[in-house]
């Protein structure tokens, strides 16, 4: 049957509604999974969550209300500017008057009243970017080497070394699995991308063995019985957290580890205690639910009115499910740890505003999506 594009129709509400779940429930994990440090560091059981809805989820609604009603297309004007903000943003995290450190990492900006991670915001514009560039480009053009591929190559690690410095693996991987999506989607030459993988790999590889903690995490993902109470001591405490949630969980709120046992149980550990306090039944629901949300978003990508939606769609839906893969795998000793965010569950402020902004763009880009025709 022929499709026809309508545009200002309804969005696509069963995709906002699965959305919607996630937040809803990441915000009462997050309640939940932080109380025990909350009270500890703060003497409120709230801080984090409060925190949580003043920094991350309402700047975030502001942001996917502006998104959702401001036609996707005009952001092909800002594609310039995105990769120029993008390039001074993440460079401004070592200035020393603006950079702030934690955990031997240089990743956030203290702005005084508030402190950002601007590698989050990286992540969309980038890709706005990108599918922007690729648009205007043509299939000619993209699939040759001095026209397509190089220059992708020369942004993209421009982009992805600037991240890698602070350092911050996880989220350069991230980044780089969505250029390469985007790539591929546009019609990128398979000869190149194959070769572009081997590299990537090869590159990744060498900039592991040059990170001291780096290299510890592959060396923990591969005997993490050697140090239990040393560098393996994160995977073991989370993966303890997993096996006793059993197939029930141990009730919402009473999970163990959350005491001062595993750490960043409200970063990239809140999975395991998720897992711990809903056990394994309700585990799978929610990985259903996030996989549900996905197959939808991407569903909105395949009918996309134009290139340059269906290429955004697709790099934010990668983003959000390659993140989501990457932090659930390394609480399973699937992956090495790599410090990455739960979308929409973990704690941070920068991390939210910028998931929420991305599901704005991708409810316009489903409000002017092709429809079959009756």
């Amino acid at each position: 049957m022929p499709a026809k594009i309508l545009r200002g129709h309804r969005p696509d509400y069963t995709f906002l509604a699965s959305a919607i779940l996630i937040v809803l429930v990441g915000l009462i994990f997050l309640a939940s999974a932080s109380s025990a440090i909350a009270i500890d560091k703060f003497g409120d059981s709230y801080y984090y969550l409060k925190h949580q809805l003043l920094y991350g989820l309402l700047p975030g609604v502001v942001m996917f209300f502006a998104f959702a009603r401001l036609p996707y297309q005009r952001l092909r004007a800002l594609a310039l500017p995105c990769l120029i903000a993008t390039i001074v943003l993440l460079a401004m995290v070592f200035v020393p008057e603006l950079g702030f450190s934690y955990g031997g990492a240089t990743r956030w900006i203290d702005l005084g009243f508030v402190i950002v991670q601007p590698s989050e915001f990286v992540k969309l514009m980038f890709l706005v970017y990108l599918a922007a560039w690729l648009e205007g480009r043509g299939q000619a053009r993209i699939r040759s080497l001095a026209g397509g591929i190089l220059p992708f190559v020369l942004t993209t690690s421009l982009v992805g070394a600037l991240i890698v410095l602070q350092p911050d693996l996880g989220t350069a991987s991230v980044v780089a699995v969505s250029a390469f999506v985007i790539y591929l989607v546009a019609g990128g030459n398979l000869l190149h991308l194959s070769a572009l993988a081997l590299v990537g790999a090869s590159t990744a590889w060498l900039v592991v063995r040059s990170f001291g903690h780096s290299i510890d995490r592959v060396t923990v993902f591969l005997h993490p019985e050697n140090d239990p109470q040393g560098i393996g001591y994160q995977v073991t405490q989370a993966l303890l957290a997993v096996g006793s949630g059993g197939f029930l969980g141990q009730g919402l709120g009473y999970s163990r580890q959350k005491y001062q046992y595993l750490p960043e149980v409200t970063g990239d550990s809140i999975f395991a205690i998720i897992a711990e306090e809903l056990g394994f039944l309700f585990t799978i629901l929610f990985l259903a639910l996030v996989s549900f949300f996905l197959w939808r978003g991407f569903r909105i990508a395949r009918q996309a009115p134009d290139e340059f939606g269906r290429l955004l769609a697709c790099g934010i839906l990668t983003w959000l499910g390659w993140q989501t893969c990457i932090n659930i795998a390394s609480m399973l000793n699937l992956l090495p740890l790599t410090g990455v965010p739960l979308p929409f569950v973990s704690y941070g402020g920068s991390a939210l505003t910028t998931a929420l902004a991305g599901l704005g763009i991708l409810t316009n880009i489903s409000r002017q999506a092709k429809v079959e025709a009756v």
